[in-house]
């Protein structure tokens, strides 16, 4: 990947990389262990971000 990148791409990124986080301890209390994966999660090497 370029070591420049452009602002546009950038911001792209950093979206998906608050989106790659796991579900906070808070949320699983909250809903009493229903929810406990983040359906959203991806491995960087095996999974590819389409930011362009």
């Amino acid at each position: 990947m370029a070591a420049r990148k452009n602002t546009s791409r950038k911001k792209r990124l950093m979206k998906k990389t608050r989106q790659n986080q796991p579900v906070p301890a808070w949320i699983i209390i909250r809903t009493k262990r229903k929810v406990r994966t983040n359906p959203k999660r991806r491995i960087w090497r095996r999974s590819d971000v389409n930011v362009g």
